[in-house]
């Protein structure tokens, strides 16, 4: 080998430990740094030179797509639990638990223990006022649960269209990415640098919307949903969706003003029918807005045409007039057949007893028919009251169907069926959770090897100084045919 060959073969070798020191120093300053893909050093001999020596093909990102996608998908079954654990958990305590003084039960307690006690004594001005202000305090609470479940609704319909804007934004970024990729690697460039802001982009995509990622050419990604729906492809689709500022009882996708998602090429991606972005957190508050909220409100809408049934029968009351609203109405009427939406809502206590209303007291005992005060130690219209609170019967609603019991029993029903969800919503998210533990303990394993990057440096500082001894020896040797 010629002088010149030997140090060529020194120069190329100490270009490439530069590089290789590079590499190791970024692995060990990004070991936990999210999204990060350990880096190797690609080395080759150069063939085409007399002299030999090393050539640096490139830097490789070394990640196991695999896992990653593994990984996305757990995160965003997570998501979706968490997010339905959460709502469950509120709708709970929006309803409230029997032994919470301000839930639903209680007040139906309440408001029959006030019947028991002014049958005990019905000439008691002070109980009947109780009675008729715990009937109050019930139709109060009603109406309050209704009003939360609206709002949790408008909720969820903010933050899907939070989540639509944020999507749209990080597709934009992943297409960007891409183009920068492609760019970097005509050039001969790195591209590493470019692929771990992707993955850390489409991670948080697929928080939202579990997505597969597709390779194309020269280093680009398409995006594609697990319900088949193309969100990036080249170039990327803007999500559509209409937010609703106030959401009402009588609100969804098939009448409006509810909006579903759509693609910008015009496809649907949400709808009654095609739910193609399903498994994310997106879909959780979908679930909330079109589904578990509506269905809650549905029970509670059976339980207070419950309540205005058992009142405004004639037979209860025989006071009252045919036609005329018992001492539960609809919003001041009585109750018609097929308009149960949104009945929790309107439930009152009729005006002729309701102090807020200027109504009086003593026609809890005498009837909501009768012109003037009767015996005031009648107590049966009282008892009559009671026990058709008490009464074990079968709702009329569709909603409460199979079940059956007293008015308090009913509204336990619905409180315990709400609790078991919760229940199953929490041991699903624990599972979720679990998993998804695991898989990024095992991303994290497959990672940067501190200690291997370590000895890695060493084996470094050893190959610099091998090649640093051959160009001195060069320089030695060209010294002494100098001084010939």
């Amino acid at each position: 080998m010629s002088i010149t060959g030997a140090l060529s073969n020194a120069l190329s070798g100490l270009t490439a430990v530069s590089r290789a020191a590079d590499v190791a120093s970024a692995n060990l300053a990004n070991a936990l740094t999210e999204g990060y893909g350990t880096r190797s050093l690609s080395l080759s001999s150069q063939t085409l030179s007399a002299s030999g020596g090393v050539r640096v093909n490139g830097i490789v990102r070394d990640v196991d797509q695999a896992l990653v996608g593994q990984r996305r998908e757990a995160a965003a079954r997570n998501a979706e639990s968490e997010t339905q654990t959460t709502h469950l958990a509120s709708l709970e305590t929006l309803i409230g638990t029997p032994d919470n003084s301000a839930s639903l039960a209680a007040k139906i307690a309440e408001f029959e223990a006030t019947l028991i006690s002014a049958a005990s004594q019905p000439g008691s001005s002070l109980r009947l006022e109780q009675v008729a202000r715990a009937a109050v305090d019930m139709t109060d609470t009603f109406q309050g649960i209704s009003g939360g479940l609206q709002d949790m609704r408008s909720a969820a319909d903010q933050k899907i269209n939070g989540m639509v804007d944020r999507m749209n934004g990080l597709l934009a970024e992943v297409e960007t990415l891409n183009r920068s990729i492609i760019s970097a690697q005509s050039r001969g460039q790195s591209t590493a640098g470019f692929e771990d802001a992707r993955q850390t982009v489409i991670d948080d995509i697929s928080v939202m919307v579990p997505v597969r990622q597709m390779p194309r050419d020269h280093g680009a990604v398409a995006l594609v949903s697990e319900g088949g729906a193309i969100l990036l492809d080249g170039s990327a689709q803007d999500l559509v969706y209409e937010p609703t500022r106030f959401v009402d009882v009588h609100h969804d996708m098939a009448s409006g003003p509810l909006s579903g998602l759509t693609l910008g090429n015009g496809q649907e991606v949400w709808s009654e029918t095609h739910q193609m972005l399903g498994g994310g957190a997106l879909a959780a508050e979908f679930a909330i807005r079109d589904e578990s909220a509506p269905r809650v409100q549905a029970q509670l809408d059976g339980l207070a045409r419950d309540v205005i049934e058992r009142f405004q029968d004639s037979g209860v009351d025989p006071s009252l007039a045919p036609g005329a609203p018992g001492l539960f109405t609809d919003a001041g009427g009585i109750y018609a057949a097929g308009n149960e939406a949104g009945l929790a809502s309107r439930i009152a206590v009729n005006s002729l007893v309701d102090p807020d209303a200027g109504g009086e007291a003593w026609r809890l005992r005498d009837g909501l028919g009768a012109v003037v005060p009767g015996a005031t130690g009648d107590g049966a219209l009282l008892q009559d009251f009671g026990k058709a609170l008490a009464a074990n019967e079968g709702p009329s609603s569709a909603a409460l169907m199979g079940q059956g019991g007293s008015l308090h029993d009913l509204a336990t029903q619905v409180v315990s069926s709400i609790g078991a969800d919760r229940l199953a919503a929490e041991r699903t998210l624990s599972f979720h959770a679990g998993q998804l533990e695991t898989l990024e303990a095992q991303e994290l394993a497959n990672g940067v090897d501190s200690d291997r990057e370590l000895q890695n440096l060493l084996l470094i500082e050893q190959s610099f100084a091998a090649n640093a001894r051959v160009i001195e020896a060069v320089d030695e040797m060209m010294s002494t045919l100098l001084r010939l």
